[in-house]
């Protein structure tokens, strides 16, 4: 058997990193987070209104 295809099992249990380095990490995710955030709305607002229009053409049919 080859080592290519063996399969190793790791847990990671601690990671030691300073504290500043873990401030800028984390202000730069958030930093990042944004832009997809404003993706997830767009589409989510985009889906709203399809299936807004689907249901309130529905709901017109029964009073014309």
């Amino acid at each position: 058997m080859s080592a290519e295809n063996e399969n190793q099992k790791v847990t990671v249990v601690d990671i030691k990193m300073p504290f500043m380095s873990m401030v800028v990490f984390m202000v730069k995710f958030a930093i990042a987070s944004i832009p997809a955030f404003i993706i997830l709305s767009i589409i989510f607002s985009l889906l709203a209104m399809v299936f807004g229009g689907i249901f309130h053409g529905m709901g017109m049919m029964g009073r014309y």
